[in-house]
């Protein structure tokens, strides 16, 4: 699995290649040729003959988007053609998904991604009741996904010999293989204190990567 995070170009007339690249760091262009799911709202232009169509989650995704707090707004988007994706101005990149392999990512960071790809909303296991970790939607198959996120994001290497410690709030997205867990950083008497404000965060081990966002702030909107 790897993730690019190089803008293309900023021409919308470069070459055209089936799925998606990078039109710049705020865009993402989508050839499409069949189907392809987006985040409701995030088209910004197209052309040729696609249609859009709200994707209905069911019942039991409704009431578990409800339960969890996590979940895609989605669209399908159908036929043939090119369409640009973005969303408030964040800043785009792709992860590859290979086959056999599956990544983890919070839905509030979700643009695109192509339908080879199917996602389910799961716990994230040894992360308890902390914010912004104890449900995340894992996607396998394989194919690209375009993933958004405010500032540039940093692509942290995990190892099996240096374990990786992210905030609950910056982490975006990692390789599911990877073994999570809470980690405190504080002592109780600190936390009695007022503390540092960086009590606990998401402890990762094994081999793989995670993504995070330069910033702690929480995004006041989720969805569209």
């Amino acid at each position: 699995m790897k993730s690019d995070l190089f803008a293309g170009e900023n021409l919308a007339e470069t070459a055209t290649f089936p799925g998606m690249t990078l039109q710049n760091t705020k865009c993402v262009k989508y050839a499409v040729n069949g189907e392809m799911q987006a985040r409701q709202g995030s088209m910004i232009a197209f052309r040729g003959n696609l249609q859009f169509e709200r994707k209905g989650q069911g019942i039991g995704g409704m009431l578990k988007r409800a339960v969890t707090g996590e979940g895609l707004a989605l669209m399908a988007v159908r036929g043939q053609g090119e369409a640009w994706f973005a969303h408030e101005a964040q800043n785009c990149f792709i992860v590859d998904i290979e086959q056999n392999d599956a990544f983890t990512v919070n839905g509030r960071n979700v643009l695109c991604f192509d339908s080879t790809l199917s996602y389910e909303i799961k716990t994230v296991k040894g992360a308890g009741m902390t914010g912004g970790g104890l449900f995340n939607s894992v996607f396998t198959g394989y194919g690209k996904i375009a993933l958004i996120c405010e500032g540039t994001p940093i692509v942290i290497p995990v190892t099996s010999q240096f374990p990786v410690f992210v905030d609950t709030d910056a982490v975006v997205g990692w390789s599911h293989q990877l073994h999570t867990s809470l980690h405190r950083s504080q002592s109780v008497g600190s936390m009695i204190r007022g503390g540092s404000g960086e009590a606990v965060q998401l402890k990762l081990e094994g081999e793989g990567f995670v993504i995070v966002r330069p910033s702690e702030l929480t995004p006041q909107k989720t969805s569209n």
